[in-house]
């Protein structure tokens, strides 16, 4: 138990750290980076479907059995991303653009980013108190994930009116509100019973919800052939990367 622990303390850690992935907008033109962010967006979406149906799902179903309470959290997962989006008007958008005043869109977005960064806490901890196997594969997805949405948070950041350095501090300090989720879990894990049960169909919810609802749209917004191939072989490369973990 000390080593899961300590497991979930240096994972947690590496994906905090990806919070400085911003220091890259100081090297690179933004319209630069958008041609990367996508390509990385499309592999994100691939280990994030990847981690749900190849790791997350055949674990807990190995556990637990094809219990309907297993799909039933499965569907409270994607519901409840649906709904914390609705909530604090935000989604994974990996533009530095909105609709709303940028002000407003720059805080709220750091109510967003604290909240996802929670949750990836959450996350992260019930993933290996389920199996050191599954907590590896979990923090891998969620590391390809973060790395375009903190390159992204940063963009809207300076686009809202935010300093460069402010920016990158705001970011970080938000990003270890993830430490907060992971302790939580631990502090949980003796008083709830089958905590990890209830903690895996959730994620893999939210992360088929991510996928399918912020990512995947974003990339068919690209209507070049040439461009489309390559978003689908980092698609298919994401999910390949989670079949070879496995």
């Amino acid at each position: 138990m000390i080593f899961s622990y300590l497991y979930i303390t240096i994972s947690i850690l590496a994906t905090s750290a990806l919070s400085l992935t911003g220091i890259i907008f100081l090297f690179f033109k933004i319209e630069k980076l958008k041609k990367i962010t996508i390509f990385l967006v499309s592999l994100s979406a691939g280990t994030l479907l990847g981690a749900s149906f190849l790791h997350l799902l055949p674990e807990i179903i190995k556990e637990d059995g094809n219990s309907k309470n297993i799909w039933l959290l499965l569907l409270f997962g994607i519901i409840l991303f649906f709904i914390l989006e609705k909530i604090i008007r935000w989604r994974h958008c990996h533009e530095p653009t909105c609709e709303d005043h940028p002000h407003s869109l720059g805080l709220m977005n750091l109510v967003g980013d604290g909240l996802h960064n929670f949750i990836d806490g959450i996350i992260i901890a019930g993933a290996y108190l389920t199996s050191v196997e599954v907590g590896i594969t979990t923090t891998i997805a969620i590391i390809f994930h973060e790395i375009p949405q903190e390159m992204a948070d940063f963009g809207v950041l300076i686009y809202a009116g935010f300093k460069k350095k402010k920016a990158l501090l705001l970011n970080f300090l938000l990003s270890l509100t993830a430490i907060a989720g992971g302790l939580l879990v631990i502090l949980l894990e003796q008083k709830i019973k089958n905590l990890t049960e209830i903690i895996i169909p959730i994620t893999a919810g939210s992360f088929i919800y991510i996928a399918t609802a912020d990512l995947l749209p974003e990339l068919k917004k690209e209507a070049s052939l040439k461009k489309s191939f390559h978003q689908l072989l980092f698609i298919l490369l994401g999910i390949g990367i989670m079949l070879i973990a496995k």
